[in-house]
């Protein structure tokens, strides 16, 4: 059975598309207040409004997660004025793709401040919110869910840095689950499969159209699929947590 969100505060980093808006939309559905976290302003205020006109409450907050004073003051924004922190979303990054060999190391970089830095900004400066959220009504359970990848779990040729940085992303978040889930503050993994979003969109042409033509005869994930699977991690009962959702399109073989 889902339980209800209602009188929590969500946070979703990356929300301005694909997964993390999503992700906002659904949460904001069961009930909770939702601060949306990502660059492009203007597509934060689209979806704020689309959430209060269907009667939910959303915040938009321009950040860039790789400062990490940005990231902070996202956090302390969303306590301030939404009143607490019960379900933090870390699902802000990028794949740049191709491979090791003569790879222009900023992508390296990138992907790196994005999705390691970035998260762990947001993991530090929530968890304090988190544990305090845990100790209290309506749900006394709080949840930090970190959107990997099936790259974490299976590396590949021309994805060695993006596997790396989602490789890590599952070791910090089993490492961290152990630390806190006696303070019912519980640390949670999807790990998505091919997606239907942006992601590509960030490629070098010629190692985008190679990743577009791999799963072309793949019927891939749509981004509600994903925002399902965290929506069903951070309704389960206290007792219950979810550790790791690996979801893949059903013809995609690895």
């Amino acid at each position: 059975m889902t339980e209800r969100l209602d009188g929590t505060v969500a946070l979703v980093t990356g929300a301005s598309s694909g997964i993390g808006a999503a992700a906002a939309r659904e949460l904001a559905s069961l009930g909770a207040s939702v601060a949306l976290v990502a660059r492009r302003k203007d597509r934060l205020d689209e979806l704020a409004a689309e959430i209060t006109a269907a009667g939910g409450t959303a915040l938009a907050i321009e950040a860039d997660v790789t400062e990490q004073a940005e990231a902070v003051a996202a956090v302390e924004r969303t306590v301030a004025e939404l009143g607490r922190l019960d379900t933090a979303v870390n699902n802000a990054g990028v794949m740049l793709l191709g491979p090791v060999l003569g790879a222009p190391t900023e992508e390296w970089d990138r992907m790196v401040r994005l999705n390691v830095q970035g998260l762990l900004y947001i993991a530090h400066a929530a968890l304090p919110h988190l544990v305090s959220a845990a100790d209290s009504e309506p749900r006394r359970v709080s949840d930090l869910v970190n959107i990997s990848s099936v790259a974490g779990r299976r590396p590949t040729a021309f994805s060695g840095v993006y596997n790396l940085t989602k490789h890590g992303i599952n070791a910090f978040s089993e490492a961290l689950r152990q630390e806190i889930t006696e303070r019912h503050v519980r640390v949670s993994l999807v790990e998505p499969g091919a997606v239907d979003t942006e992601l590509t969109d960030h490629l070098r042409p010629a190692v985008r159209e190679v990743a577009r033509q791999r799963f072309a005869s793949v019927e891939t994930l749509l981004a509600t699929d994903i925002a399902d699977a965290i929506a069903y991690v951070v309704t389960r009962p206290r007792r219950v947590a979810v550790n790791e959702i690996l979801v893949r399109p059903t013809e995609q073989p690895g």
